[in-house]
């Protein structure tokens, strides 16, 4: 995972992605002539300006699928070395109008920042893998070649309308542009998960390469892991989404407003959350002992732990993790006389109130499912709410109660009378 830092003095953004280069990354980038990720400009000037949206377009395309930013480095000759020109907020304003002038069309995404490298003063122009291919400038499709920048071929563009569609899948199983495999726990993935997904006769006469193993589990695409991936194995996934944690807060009577008893927020890689949020539920039951005639005892919990268990964790499976659907956590509110649990995002497909009560299912997220699956947090697929909906009838609970928007679902629980 490569961090982001602000700029030196003076930036302007376009649809500005969550990643970028270091100034290191980029010193050394400035100067190797052999990249096919960079182009160099000494200035505007002239048809300098109409080769740059050209790049962008090339970059945005990535037709050698690297999954990474591309980079135009004004000020610097062809050779790398340092120009002297004068980097102003004019010029910076100009590159980034690039974007917005109507030539470039999806609208690409892009930053536009003055840096110092190496001494010398340079604008750098981030461009981000489009995640529509392809790009058309002034209608034409261009890609880059080695160093070289040219109109795309049919079957450039045939590779390009591919990588759309395979775009065009579920959120989790989408490409995380910007990422590369270290920002995944390879250890991790190797260590608990590849032998829990693959057979071990299967893994022990594998010949193929740990990345071939991953892209056959949805891990990767090409060389880019997948949202999925991130979510469960990266080694940083709040970085990349924001929202991806569990708020569980228990109150001392029934209103949010009420006191907090205690509040942990859960977040890191799917497993630890899942298991800290299943030990949180179990430290949170409470239960009753009755002493019978005979002088047996018999307890009775206010909520039966695996119920309240297959909820939670179907909240996190089922929920949207896209920004699309804001940056709302996984909420799990416990108050005197209910639980709520809080999954973002509404329904998904065709799913309805109706066909939750009858444990119909439609998997948002098929890869954190599988995921879950074979970790062991998913014993069968769509048996979680009818699973809990018994286990509520046999505690003595009522039955589920679902409210359903647009922006979320909230499952409610209720003691036993």
């Amino acid at each position: 995972m490569i961090p982001r830092r602000a700029a030196k003095r003076g930036r302007y953004s376009a649809s500005v992605a969550p990643n970028g280069y270091t100034d290191d990354e980029l010193a050394a980038m400035m100067t190797d002539i052999e990249s096919d990720l960079v182009e160099r400009k000494e200035s505007l000037s002239g048809s300098a300006a109409e080769s740059v949206s050209k790049c962008i377009c090339a970059f945005a395309n990535d037709l050698p699928g690297h999954g990474r930013p591309g980079v135009v480095f004004v000020g610097v000759t062809d050779d790398g070395r340092c120009h002297g020109l004068r980097i102003d907020d004019d010029l910076l304003k100009r590159l980034a109008d690039l974007r917005d002038d109507g030539r470039t069309l999806p609208l690409p995404s892009l930053d536009v920042q003055r840096r110092i490298l190496g001494g010398c003063e340079v604008a750098v122009l981030t461009v981000w893998p489009a995640t529509e291919p392809p790009t058309r400038f002034r209608g034409r499709v261009w890609v880059r070649v080695g160093p070289t920048v040219r109109v795309a071929s049919p079957a450039d563009e045939r590779r390009l309308a591919e990588r759309r569609r395979a775009v065009d899948v579920e959120y989790d199983l989408s490409a995380a542009v910007g990422a590369d495999i270290a920002a995944l726990d390879i250890d991790l993935i190797q260590r608990e998960y590849l032998p829990s997904a693959i057979a071990s006769d299967v893994l022990e006469d594998n010949q193929r390469t740990l990345q071939d193993q991953m892209r056959s589990l949805r891990l990767l695409v090409q060389e880019t892991p997948t949202k999925g991936a991130l979510l469960a194995f990266g080694r940083d996934s709040r970085y990349w989404f924001p929202s991806a944690y569990v708020q569980f807060v228990r109150f001392d009577g029934t209103e949010i407003t009420d006191p907090i008893k205690s509040q942990v927020v859960l977040d890191g890689q799917l497993a630890d959350v899942l298991v800290g949020l299943g030990r949180l539920i179990e430290l949170n039951i409470e239960t009753r002992l009755d002493i019978t005639s005979d002088a047996r005892e018999q307890r009775f919990p206010d909520y039966p732990i695996e119920a309240v268990r297959q909820l939670a964790y179907n909240a996190i499976m089922h929920r949207s993790y896209s920004p699309d659907s804001g940056s709302s956590p996984t909420r799990l509110y416990w108050y005197s006389d209910r639980v709520e649990i809080h999954s973002p995002g509404g329904l998904f497909g065709n799913m309805t109130i109706a066909s939750l009560h009858e444990g119909q299912t439609s998997y948002r997220n098929q890869l954190v499912a599988e995921i879950m699956h074979h970790l062991g947090f998913a014993q069968r697929f769509g048996f979680g709410i009818p699973s809990a909906r018994r286990g509520l009838r046999k505690n003595g609970n009522p039955d589920l109660e679902f409210d359903v928007e647009h922006h979320r679902v909230l499952v409610t629980l209720r003691p036993p009378p």
